[in-house]
């Protein structure tokens, strides 16, 4: 099914970057931008874990550095059946966690310095386990897909609204002038973030389970998402958007009109389900 997923994302960023070109250069722009949808779904597909990292300013640690995230990581990993994955710590106060990469091989795992401080042991294994169900759910491709491509796409409309003051872009009348540049300009990113909304709620739940299962108790992950949830609310973390739906919980939450476009189901339920599994480690 991920598989699935994995190709309707990148053929609707797809049709999203040849609509860019056809506003840019009409038939030109369309064939240019296909070509380059092309070679930026092939380099997503292969760097977009290493990209993401890159967009969150993640920075690999050794396990003399982090030895306690490290022996749970991999106590986890050992029951899961999974390689071990690369540890990150992201630079932000804010208590959060991610996982990305291109399959279990590839792995990486984030934690942000501020969960470090925040969260007592019992609560981060939770965290941890919830981020290696993504890995074991196989859904870090897409997701780390995802956060790559709405970026670039992201970026391109920032270009074009620039661009617009100057003059910039196909002016044909039967394109609606000014009316159709606007429309372009504020659908792109619109368009990357209903593709990250299609991909980002059930795994949640998912992931939420298999974590559970991994500790053999859904409490320390119901507790931790309670203290993450309010933490997001009162610390901001300037993350990028595009990435925000790898989070474990919302890093945006504090920010007006998030809730509009929120890639995470309610925290209070995904609490209640943790709390009503019954799992044996």
């Amino acid at each position: 099914m991920n598989t699935i997923k994995t190709w309707i994302l990148m053929g609707l960023m797809t049709v999203i970057l040849v609509l860019i070109g056809r506003f840019i250069g009409g038939a030109g722009g369309m064939l240019l931008f296909l070509v380059l949808s092309i070679v930026m779904n092939a380099i997503a597909y292969w760097t977009s874990g290493s990209m993401a990292i890159a967009m969150t300013r993640s920075v690999r640690v050794s396990e003399a550095e982090l030895p306690e995230v490290y022996d749970m990581v991999r106590r986890l990993t050992q029951r899961a059946g999974l390689p071990m994955p690369e540890i990150y710590v992201t630079p932000s106060d804010q208590p959060n966690a991610f996982a990305t990469g291109r399959n279990p091989a590839h792995a990486k795992v984030a934690v942000t310095q501020g969960i470090l401080r925040a969260l007592p042991a019992r609560e981060l294994e939770g965290v941890l386990a919830h981020e290696i169900g993504h890995v074991r759910n196989r859904d870090i491709l897409i997701s780390s897909m995802a956060a790559t491509l709405a970026g670039v796409i992201t970026y391109i409309a920032n270009i074009l609204q620039w661009g617009m003051w100057f003059g910039m872009g196909n002016r044909d009348n039967r394109d609606g002038g000014g009316i159709a540049e606007l429309a372009m300009v504020i659908l792109a990113p619109i368009a990357s973030m209903v593709v990250q909304l299609a991909i980002s709620r059930s795994r949640e739940y998912q992931a939420d389970a298999t974590g559970a299962k991994l500790v053999g108790d859904g409490n320390p992950l119901a507790d931790a998402l309670e203290h993450l949830e309010s933490y997001s609310r009162r610390i901001p973390n300037r993350v990028n958007p595009a990435t925000s739906h790898l989070f474990i919980v919302n890093p945006l939450r504090g920010q007006q009109m998030v809730q509009l476009f929120s890639t995470h189901p309610p925290t209070a339920e995904r609490i209640r389900r943790l709390r009503a599994m019954r799992v044996h480690g």
